[in-house]
């Protein structure tokens, strides 16, 4: 890993949530994720599973985390099972962890090797009456494929047929979607990472520079500052190109006049930034230009100052909404009578503004967590507004990540060149 080693408490932490969240005499079993196969022999990236990480820290394929707070064993109230490290192995792959590295991660002091654990599960779950089996229950999840986390449930089940099932996704998506101030804190370092990339670009851009160029830049900065790399596929989409949400060819040239949609975020220490910025490419904006960016801005600023401890998720995209049509009427690309005659299941604000403005942040950068009850203090948002306008070749949007405090909330990306007047400001120190 490029990355300091967190303290292990905060996964300590983490754990002692959920237990406190599981039934009598229940045991919990998380594995990770496989490694996924490319073509051939190749393989991609490693990819850890975000609930075995926000429980333990380790990054490691065939991990697994057992927790069973009323094991009659007291020593094996959790365990970490991990890959059995061999001489030929890291001779392809490098290095694995022992046992002892285990423990300093994700201090769990009883740690086993993933070949010998069947006969200890095996105990465990003759003692157990409840058994908690996790699985990928995102509401945006792709079910095309078949999923790996169903085989292990359906072994598992197979194997002790008679036990009480319950799903473990329930207790992490309640748990997960609120942060702790150790997990902001670590998402505050990417966060600073991602400023630095920005303030980096912002010197960078200019007219004939390709959008392939900005993205090596930022990635330089990220990876020079022990990020693990990007949170996500980055976009940098110059002109018309900014209207398509997930552009990420990044392959044109960035021309004289044309507004730059940039939507990256650094990852660090598994947790993840989410960063939108747009800038014009020659410096300064257009007075239209700035009147749509300002626009957009409007409706960012307004989702700061709503988006606290007691409105419900759909009242506050309801609201933001209200406030987009507001805008869009200020600038001419909604007329009263739009607004008066418009289908209420596709309102007139849809042509400008078609995806949703918030989502939770965190381990993924599409975090777990409720879309439909009251946003809680701890909680981490971004907020996005954009306005896309085809008849102009323009898209703008604008991102921040914001975390829910007890009576408001903290913009972590405080202090970041935001307004056009900021941004054209720091675009004059180009090289």
């Amino acid at each position: 890993m490029k990355y300091d080693q967190l303290d292990s408490s905060i996964y300590h932490h983490n754990r002692q949530r959920f237990v406190k969240k599981m039934a009598p005499n229940s045991i919990a079993i998380f594995p990770a994720n496989p490694i996924f196969p490319k073509n051939g022999d190749g393989a991609y990236t490693y990819k850890a599973n975000s609930d075995v990480v926000w429980l333990s820290g380790v990054v490691q394929e065939k991990t697994m985390v057992i927790l069973y707070p009323d094991n009659p064993d007291h020593t094996a109230r959790e365990v970490l099972v991990l890959l059995q490290p061999n001489d030929l192995l890291e001779k392809w792959v490098g290095h694995k962890l022992r046992k002892d590295e285990g423990t300093a991660i994700s201090g769990i002091k009883n740690v086993q090797w993933l070949e010998g654990i069947d006969a200890m599960l095996q105990v465990m779950m003759h003692n157990a009456d409840t058994v908690y089996l996790n699985t990928n229950e995102n509401d945006r999840l792709d079910t095309e494929l078949y999923r790996t986390d169903l085989y292990f449930v359906h072994d598992v089940m197979k194997r002790y047929p008679l036990h009480k099932y319950e799903r473990a996704a329930r207790i992490i998506k309640e748990l997960r979607a609120v942060k702790t101030k150790e997990e902001i804190a670590v998402v505050q370092h990417a966060v600073d990472i991602t400023h630095k990339a920005f303030d980096r670009v912002l010197r960078f851009v200019k007219p004939g520079v390709m959008e392939y160029e900005i993205e090596a830049e930022i990635t330089h900065e990220f990876l020079r500052n022990r990020a693990t790399g990007h949170a996500y596929d980055c976009i940098i989409a110059s002109g018309d190109r900014a209207r398509v949400l997930h552009y990420i060819d990044n392959r044109e040239e960035c021309k004289s006049g044309e507004l730059l949609l940039m939507d990256f975020g650094a990852e660090y220490a598994n947790y993840n930034a989410d960063l939108t910025r747009t800038i014009p490419v020659s410096g300064k904006f257009t007075k239209r230009q700035k009147e749509g960016y300002n626009a957009c801005l409007a409706v960012h600023n307004y989702g700061k100052k709503i988006l606290k401890p007691g409105i419900t998720f759909p009242d506050y995209v309801n609201k933001i909404n209200e406030e987009m049509e507001k805008q869009l009427l200020n600038i001419g690309l909604l007329s009263k009578a739009d607004i008066k005659n418009q289908d209420p299941a596709n309102p007139a604000y849809r042509k400008y503004f078609y995806h949703g403005v918030s989502h939770h942040l965190g381990l993924d950068v599409h975090d777990v967590g409720t879309r439909t009850e009251e946003i809680k203090e701890g909680m981490l948002f971004t907020i996005e507004p954009g306005i896309y306008i085809e008849e102009e070749q323009m898209g703008i949007r604008i991102e921040n990540n914001i975390w829910i405090t007890k009576n408001g909330n903290i913009d972590l990306f405080k202090g970041i060149p935001i307004t056009a007047e900021e941004i054209e400001a720091a675009m004059k120190q180009r090289k």
